[in-house]
């Protein structure tokens, strides 16, 4: 065992180790631990007792840090567990390396591409207008404006990349973990698994709350030495300058969803075809060439790239909400500590996220032992064990959210206002769990949409294509139906509040909807736990295939990857509902941006304008594209796998009849190559068909002296995008989710199992759904985000001021 260790034991996980060591042993470690946040919250809290604002921003600030700590204890919890045999880790090391190797690569062109982005946006901040009517405009030099909003797009470029990192790191290692784990124990291997989940959605969590708590209070502080004394800080604006946070968050998320994307399905695609059809081998074999750049796929595809993209949702809605807030707040004319609790309400949100999704995850548990392989199917239903936990964290959620809306949301003059707001947080929690509801039922093989598909497998490759297509068609229906009565039902609670303009309007509205979309994610940290328990046990089941384990520890391990890809499926369907509200809220801060930088109203769009009509064809044709580019570089990197895996078998017949070794690493050099080049072309459609958009028709209305139509198009292609955006994804995701379940019903021995002609047409019709649900399904709700926040970071290209 000793060369065991020293074989697992790389310098990144030494170092954890020992600086949790000298952590744990230091006396004054555990008291903060204990009490350190409160004691320094409350010292704050004595320092700047009448700027309830600094206060909350600091306690933010605090609580971030609690829990990167925290998270760390986590991750040395999982990486104290056993790692197996040899065999084991001679599976799980090249897996580890590949992800790594790919994910440093891929991170450095992102950066390359970034870096001159953001020298782009500081030129643009440097010589756009003034702002009309703003006080930080007035006191606040350009130089320093331009300067805080590109650094503030470096800093969530990084902290996005940095929470992708985080999550294919903690699975490389979790995976073998968990491997190891199933020939003991049912209840540690759940453990592990969702605990290495935990860690990476903390982690996400965590940081886009120190990122923003941290450059709020950097500008804070930079405000009140510019400002004139006795003046107020504008708080209602700094929000604003806050957006190229949220730009680097979605630019780095875009292209690590789409080249994780196109690397872990353009494996998975080739492993499948020629090992399940062609060869008639099982899944995960070692003969396999493909095998292992599938299972490095898992990491930097639905670890790395989805937490990117979550920790792009998260900080995308926080500020929207702020954005929201600031603006109803000024308009109501609400006091100085009123618009701080409006506009920091969101991070506190994800506070209490935190706290209550950390201490569900410590319920997530079974019975000990492993039960004898004729007992199997008496082993708890790992959905049920999460779920159990899941409504833990509701509960402890609905209490939380009550005693911030009573803090953060109540207007002395509108005693019952928070009332309403904490209904609209209910409608939110509410949403978050249909929508899981929904997509499990779509996506799980004990109900009948993905039976369907199994069954009409029986009839060849063809039927079950088009039952595949029939059901994620379907599935759209419900999330969009619920969406659309939490919007209404909460921009209905926000108006009863009866906060009004200075006209006697009422302005509540959507603010009301922005705290639904906090309501959603204050149990988000569990759901992403869930997410990443996906890859880590389809990496799991691949170790032990490849390894050649009991048969009893495959089933334990296909049991947790069966719920796996349903997880997946879920948070999915959450990102596209959380995304949908982040989109409606980030569309209402675009249209307050262009009012407050021109001075000239815009509150609605007409779509009857030809210009703006053609704005919106123009977004949704963008969503359709972007789709088939992304499908096609699937297809393109797909091929080139299986003509390599098809050479391999040829010129190597002993591959087959286990007299010599697959080339592995030939396929994870193809598939890598192949991610970077791929994501080149969809990622800067993404990017440039807003730009050239709104820019080219505030030249057209420059010269037909409408100063807004650049503004009014964009908005149009906006709204079109988001819409085409939503259905799509939800689409995509949910067709890929059952195509998947439905080849492993099938596996499970319906309709005649393994290596049947149904078992093949259902490998079709998962091969098809793989680019749809983990490479274009994510990548759109990506691209509504990034759209989103790409116009609203440049306002000022778009209108004539």
């Amino acid at each position: 065992m000793d060369s065991v260790g020293i074989k697992e034991r790389d310098l990144a996980v030494d170092a954890v180790r020992s600086w949790w060591r000298t952590f744990e042993n230091s006396k004054l470690v555990k008291p903060y631990l204990i009490f350190g946040p409160f004691l320094f919250v409350l010292l704050f809290y004595m320092m700047f007792s009448s700027e309830f604002g600094l206060v909350v921003a600091f306690s933010t600030l605090q609580v971030s840090i609690y829990f990167i700590v925290v998270s760390f204890w986590m991750l040395v919890w999982i990486l104290k567990k056993d790692v197996g045999d040899e065999d084991m880790l001679e599976i799980a090391n090249p897996i580890k390396e590949g992800a790594e190797g790919f994910l440093l690569t891929h991170t450095k062109t992102i950066f390359r591409l970034a870096a001159v982005f953001a020298v782009g946006i500081m030129l643009i901040y440097l010589f756009r207008s003034p702002t009309s009517n703003s006080l930080i405009n007035d006191h606040v030099s350009s130089w320093l404006i331009c300067f805080f909003v590109s650094i503030s797009f470096i800093i969530g470029a990084f902290c996005s990349a940095l929470s992708g990192y985080a999550g294919m790191w903690v699975s490389v290692r979790a995976n073998v973990r968990v491997a190891a784990a199933s020939r003991k124990c049912y209840d540690s291997s759940m453990k592990i698994c969702f605990r290495g989940g935990a860690f990476a959605a903390i982690i996400n969590v965590a940081l886009a709350l120190l990122g923003i708590s941290v450059l709020y209070l950097v500008l804070y502080f930079c405000f009140w030495i510019h400002m004139p004394s006795g003046v107020d800080i504008p708080i209602q604006e700094i929000p604003v300058l806050l957006v190229g946070f949220g730009f680097g968050a979605s630019f780095v998320a875009m292209f690590a969803q789409l080249g994780g994307g196109i690397y872990t399905k353009a494996a998975d695609v080739g492993a499948d075809l020629i090992g399940k059809v062609e060869a008639g081998i099982p899944e995960d074999d070692p003969r396999n060439p493909a095998v292992i750049a599938d299972l490095v796929g898992d990491n930097v595809g639905d670890c790395a790239g989805q937490c990117a993209d979550l920790f792009e949702s998260i900080s995308a809605e926080i500020l929207s909400a702020m954005i929201l807030g600031g603006s109803l707040a000024d308009e109501g004319h609400l006091s100085q500590n009123m618009k701080a609790g409006f506009i920091l309400f969101p991070l506190c949100i994800h506070s209490l996220d935190l706290i209550v999704s950390t201490i569900s995850t410590f319920f997530v548990k079974t019975d000990k032992g492993l039960p004898e392989l004729s007992k199997m199917n008496k082993l708890e239903d790992p959905i049920s064990i999460m779920k159990r936990a899941y409504y833990l964290s509701l509960i402890l959620a609905v209490i939380g959210l009550f005693f911030i809306c009573r803090n953060f949301l109540y207007i002395n003059n509108l005693p019952n206002a928070y009332l309403c707001f904490y209904g609209c947080g209910l409608i939110g929690l509410l949403v978050s769990f249909l929508i899981l509801i929904c997509t499990q039922y779509y996506t799980d093989y004990n109900y009948g949409p993905v039976q369907r598909i199994a069954e009409s497998s029986k009839m060849g490759h063809a039927t079950n294509i088009i039952t595949g297509l029939s059901v994620g068609l379907e599935s759209t229906g419900a999330p969009i139906l619920i969406i659309s009565v939490a919007v209404l039902l909460s921009y209905y609670l926000g108006e009863y509040t009866g906060i009004r303009d200075e006209n006697g309007a009422l302005i509540g509205g959507l603010y009301g909807t922005a705290v639904a979309t906090m309501g959603m994610f204050s149990t988000g940290v569990f759901v992403l736990s869930m997410s990443g328990f996906g890859p880590i046990a389809d990496n799991a089941g691949g170790i032990v295939e490849m390894s050649n384990q009991e048969p009893y520890v495959r089933e334990i391990t296909d049991r947790l990857d069966a719920v796996g890809n349903v997880t997946k499926a879920n948070t999915k369907g959450y990102s596209v509902g959380s995304a949908t509200l982040a989109c409606f809220l980030l569309f209402s801060a675009f249209l307050d941006e262009v009012t407050m930088l021109t001075g000239k109203p815009l509150k609605s769009i007409d779509i009857t304008v030809p210009e703006v009509f053609i704005g919106g064809l123009l977004g949704s044709v963008t969503v359709f594209v972007f789709s088939a580019w992304t499908i096609a570089a699937v297809g393109n990197a797909a091929e080139d796998v299986i003509a390599e895996v098809r050479r391999q078998f040829r010129d190597h017949p002993g591959i087959l009849t286990y007299e010599e070794k697959p080339d592995n690493k030939k396929c994870v050099s193809l598939v890598a190559q192949a991610g970077q080049r791929e994501m080149i072309k969809p990622g800067l459609l993404a990017l440039f068909s807003p730009i050239l958009v709104g820019f080219i028709f505030r030249l057209i209305g420059s010269y037909t002296n409408r100063d807004l139509l650049g503004a009014e198009v964009l908005a149009g292609f906006l709204m079109f995008s988001t819409c085409t955006g939503i259905l799509m994804a939800l689409f995509f995701n949910n067709a890929g989710g059952a195509w998947d379940n439905a080849k492993k019903y099938v596996e499970l021995g319906k309709f005649g199992g393994k290596n049947s002609e149904a078992h093949k047409a259902a490998v079709t019709g998962d091969t098809v759904g793989d680019p749809c649900k983990d490479t274009a399904g994510p990548s759109i709700h990506i691209l509504i985000k990034l759209v989103s926040t790409i116009t609203l970071v440049l306002v000022p290209l778009f209108v004539v001021t």
